[in-house]
């Protein structure tokens, strides 16, 4: 039977920690346990697989090559079993907590502000977020769910389109003065760009009917829009940023649309969360919560932003 072939649970918890430390004491000090019964179990587990999974080298111990590539694979399942059994402990209880990944200018332009609302209707639900940027394996990380933008390509997972955006070219006023007339006006100041997006100055070029060969004499690389508009507002350039990302303070201190010229992102956000975490009520309490602020949202954006959400 498939039960016969499963370890023990106490053997795969004191072999995941020796793997991760290399260390036998290591792992009885985090496991509150003796270095001989970590030992213990860890023979026990090569008895059972009738594999080495360590070897002694000089006074300490040292992965095999089967023993690394186990202890990864075991590593993944311990944290797949406790994000489940955190999941299942609060299934319909309306309590609990959801580990979300953000974008870091989404979640401080966009999403942080709405959540006192989030808060108001699920009261013993909380939201804790981590920065992740690109997309990442579910099995692999304690978190629960995502905020993506891009394309829907998250495998074994559920996307769910919240909306699009769209891209303006922002400045300083006392940088650009009324030297813009037109496009190719900007190509006199530095053009700021995201190391994420490098596309969208040659998308803006294009809908400015510019030749497809533009290329800025100066620009500067940024990975996050939070650090391209502070570039702006810093007087560094022009920058091609979601206007929904420019804060009311940065209009206030003096950056203005540099060209009246916006365009549509081709991507859209998207709410990601594993095909298996329907169950839990965090989750389906924050997705009802946040695809209804998306909906309202998505009425603000011009309608060929709109349409494409």
């Amino acid at each position: 039977m498939l039960r016969n072939r499963i370890p023990p649970m106490a053997a795969l918890i004191a072999f995941e920690a020796a793997a991760r430390h290399e260390s036998f004491t290591l792992a009885a000090r985090e496991l509150f346990l003796t270095e001989s019964a970590v030992s213990r179990q860890i023979n026990g587990l090569e008895s059972n697989l009738n594999i080495r999974l360590f070897v002694r080298v000089k006074q300490r111990v040292v992965l095999t090559k089967a023993g690394r590539l186990y202890g990864e694979q075991i590593r993944a399942s311990l944290r797949a079993i406790e994000r489940d059994t955190r999941a299942i402990s609060v299934h319909g209880s309306g309590e609990g907590s959801l580990e979300l990944a953000v974008l870091p200018t989404f979640s401080l332009e966009w999403l942080i502000p709405r959540l006192p609302s989030f808060y108001a209707k699920h009261p013993h639900i909380r939201v804790n977020m981590g920065v992740r940027s690109n997309p990442f394996s579910f099995n692999e990380e304690h978190f629960e769910a995502a905020i993506h933008h891009g394309k829907p390509i998250w495998p074994w997972a559920t996307s769910e389109v919240l909306f699009g955006e769209e891209m303006v070219v922002i400045a300083r006023k006392d940088l650009i003065g009324d030297s813009i007339k037109e496009a190719a006006d900007l190509l006199k100041f530095p053009l700021l760009f995201s190391t994420t997006r490098q596309e969208s100055w040659k998308k803006w070029f294009a809908a400015a009917q510019l030749p497809p060969d533009t290329v800025p004499e100066r620009s500067v690389g940024f990975e996050q829009h939070s650090m391209m508009i502070r570039a702006a507002e810093s007087g560094l350039g022009i920058a091609l940023v979601p206007e929904f990302f420019v804060p009311k303070n940065v209009w206030d201190n003096g950056v203005v649309r540099a060209h009246p010229l916006s365009i549509p992102a081709e991507d859209l956000y998207y709410l990601v969360y594993p095909n298996n975490m329907r169950h839990s009520a965090p989750l389906e309490a924050f997705r009802l919560w946040i695809l209804d602020e998306a909906r309202a949202f998505a009425q603000t954006l011009p309608p060929r932003s709109r349409a494409a959400a």
